[in-house]
């Protein structure tokens, strides 16, 4: 009961936990349902207990966050059963659907007791982010990079990523030292943990390292043994798909399992259900070309055959071209003997006969010159008359017109003008040829035919135009 305290009502600190839990245990008395990041299952080893650290994260703020209680018994069964069903132990950093109580205790306050979880809603969570992976990488266009590089012809330098311990790596490096052929691959392990919550940013590490020194490597093989769904979350991480995607060299995948493919399996290069069918694949490179060069070899020797036999016969044809071409020839050169004595005599016969008709055309030719040059001079001749005869006629007209000529111009001469009883009047030493340019008081000289006369203007009339 309170006390009173200075007209206070005063609880004890037990009374308050007590009232919380008494108020908790009427309103929570039937478990429910709750979906929560296990961000830490703090498991007791000596009690078997966990005290699981619960959070809800929105927009990657924590914005509520609660101790759990998960009993050794429980954690036990419930453990084994989701252990069953998803192939993966209960662990940090996976998401949660758990059948809850509410139970609060005066010395450890509130607490949810876990009484039982759902293992489908884990791989519903971890199939939504794989969904999203693949959605983000389609996104950027690099979804399919990494299966576009060229492979090697014989891929035979290995960086290899996986636990070392791992039974799906010895299988790897097993079957890849047994079945060579004379062939050697050269391998060198990049530890890394590939399952759990470490598991991504120490593959990361590795593949960062491998890029450094990418030239020294044909193809990185990604190797993993068994496991459940739940166990190859870290392949459908994000931020490790990218990287593999857009890794500069092949990337190999052999993860082990046989189920729908993780996001890592799909971008990646080249993907086998096991470390052994990954094993298989790169081996088949080898003995493909092993297959190839012995069939190139059978193929060469066959060759060799046939080329031995086809010489022979070309020996043999060439002996028979020889012979056949000596009797050819021998023919041929009798024959153009023949021939050119032929020749020479229809030569000769057909010069001597050309040599009369060259005679003729000669003769011929002379004749005709002689006639055409009689003919050539008569015309000259007749055509030199002709041009005196036309030239005396031509010089006498010109000089009867050049007489009238000189008549003319001694008739209209000046002072033959003045003669006539013309006179000339000057104004300024200038013939005044209008009355136009003449004022009234102006002296102007006046010319005859025998001496001049100065007079001055008086008056100036112009002759009307009718």
């Amino acid at each position: 009961m309170p006390e009173i305290i200075d007209e206070k009502q005063v609880f004890t600190l037990k009374e308050v936990a007590l009232s919380i839990q008494r108020t908790i245990e009427k309103r929570y008395t039937t478990g429910f349902w709750v979906k929560a990041e296990m961000n830490k299952l703090n498991f007791y080893k000596q009690s078997g207990h966990c005290y699981p650290d619960l959070l809800h994260k929105e927009n990657g703020k924590v914005v509520a966050q609660m101790r759990a209680l998960l009993w050794g018994t429980d954690f036990k069964n419930i453990g084994q059963r989701f252990e069953d069903s998803t192939g993966e132990k209960l662990r940090d950093g996976i998401n949660i659907l758990f059948l809850g109580k509410l139970t609060f205790d005066p010395n450890y306050g509130l607490t949810i007791r876990i009484l039982d979880i759902d293992p489908s809603f884990t791989l519903g969570e971890l199939e939504r982010e794989k969904q999203e992976a693949i959605k983000r990488l389609k996104e950027e266009g690099i979804f399919l990079k990494n299966k576009q590089l060229q492979l090697p012809l014989l891929p035979k330098r290995i960086a290899i990523i996986s636990v070392e311990s791992s039974k799906g790596y010895a299988d790897f490096v097993k079957l890849t030292e047994s079945r060579m052929n004379g062939f050697v691959i050269e391998q060198m392990l990049f530890p890394s943990l590939l399952q759990g919550q470490k598991a991504v940013d120490q593959m990361l590490k590795q593949l960062g390292r491998i890029k450094k020194v990418s030239d020294h490597f044909d193809v990185v093989a990604i190797i993993r043994g068994g496991g459940g769904e739940v166990g190859l979350a870290s392949f459908n991480d994000f931020r490790l798909a990218r990287a593999i995607a857009l890794f500069p060299i092949p990337v190999f995948t052999g993860i082990g399992h046989a189920t729908n493919q993780t996001v890592c399996e799909m971008v990646s290069h080249t993907n086998s259900i096991t470390p052994s069918e990954l094993a298989d694949k790169l081996l088949g490179h080898f003995e493909n070309f092993i297959n190839r060069l012995q069939n190139a070899a059978k193929t060469i020797n066959l060759a060799n055959r046939i080329l031995n036999t086809e010489n022979q016969q070309l020996s043999h044809f060439r002996l028979r071209m020889i012979n056949q071409a000596k009797s050819v020839l021998t023919a041929q050169k009798a024959n153009h003997i023949l021939l050119g004595k032929s020749l020479q005599n229809a030569t000769f016969s057909s010069l001597s006969k050309h040599a009369f008709s060259l005679e003729n055309v000669k003769s011929t030719t002379q004749s005709i010159t002689r006639k055409l040059l009689a003919q050539a001079l008569n015309e000259v001749q007749k055509s030199e008359v002709n041009l005196q005869r036309n030239s005396m006629q031509f010089l006498l007209k010109c000089s009867n017109n050049i007489e009238l000529s000189e008549k003319s111009i001694t008739l209209l001469h000046p002072a033959n003008v003045l003669k006539r009883g013309y006179s000339i009047t000057l104004f300024n030493g200038k013939a005044v040829r209008s009355s136009i340019i003449l004022k009234q008081g102006e002296q102007v000289t006046t010319i005859l035919n025998e001496g001049s006369f100065i007079s001055v203007v008086e008056s100036i009339h112009e002759n009307k135009k009718e």
